[in-house]
């Protein structure tokens, strides 16, 4: 899949802000600091559609954005910023909650996890929440430039076994400084939009 097109659509924290539910979306979670914004960035080829910030956290509210008019993207706020107030880490979880189960056009959640650590306590609640939910699922695993290529393996087995994972479910590590893995993801991403066998086997 190319992205030829993407663009800020609509910027929101409650559903009436929300755009029309008429097109399929794919929603990126993860805790704060785990590298969405620059994957976004990546993904979608524009270096400043997700802002980057320094500040953990800091992203509060759920941005949709629209990709070749024929998706959407939509980037939720992180969670698991031990500084936030527990007011307001709680709005964010009402508001995220109430995306995830109001959205009829949701086709994917990617679950982020940062690759040289262990998955959090609210990285496994909130896939059980997924699985719960029968929404579906991808886990990418981020900052893959971070360790070597030798640990690689071993930490993707250590976010398996914490998650949970079945064979059939797959861990998809990328790299935003190397450009890795961003092929595969935006290939998983087609596969889920525009299923094969939708196509009646015609060739791309």
């Amino acid at each position: 899949m190319i992205v030829k097109k993407a663009e800020l659509s609509a910027v929101a924290v409650r559903a009436d802000g929300y755009p029309p539910d008429d097109l399929p979306e794919i929603a990126f979670a993860g805790r704060s600091n785990v590298g969405k914004s620059s994957l976004l960035n990546l993904l979608t080829g524009r270096k400043r559609l997700a802002k980057v910030s320094g500040s953990p956290g800091k992203t509060r509210t759920i941005n949709f954005y629209r990709i070749n008019d024929a998706f959407r993207i939509v980037d939720l706020p992180g969670y698991g910023y031990a500084k936030l107030s527990r007011s307001v880490s709680e709005n964010w979880g009402e508001m995220v909650e109430s995306y995830l189960k109001g959205r009829k056009g949701l086709a994917l959640v990617v679950l982020l996890a940062d690759i040289r650590h262990k998955p959090s306590a609210q990285d496994v609640q909130l896939l059980e929440w997924l699985r719960h939910h029968g929404l579906n699922t991808l886990i990418v695993a981020t900052k893959a430039d971070k360790i070597s290529r030798s640990a690689v393996g071993a930490q993707l087995l250590l976010i398996r076994e914490t998650l949970e994972l079945s064979r059939e479910e797959r861990v998809i590590p990328v790299s935003t400084l190397k450009r890795t893995g961003v092929e595969e993801l935006l290939a998983a991403m087609e596969d889920v939009l525009y299923p094969p066998e939708s196509e009646s086997g015609a060739a791309e």
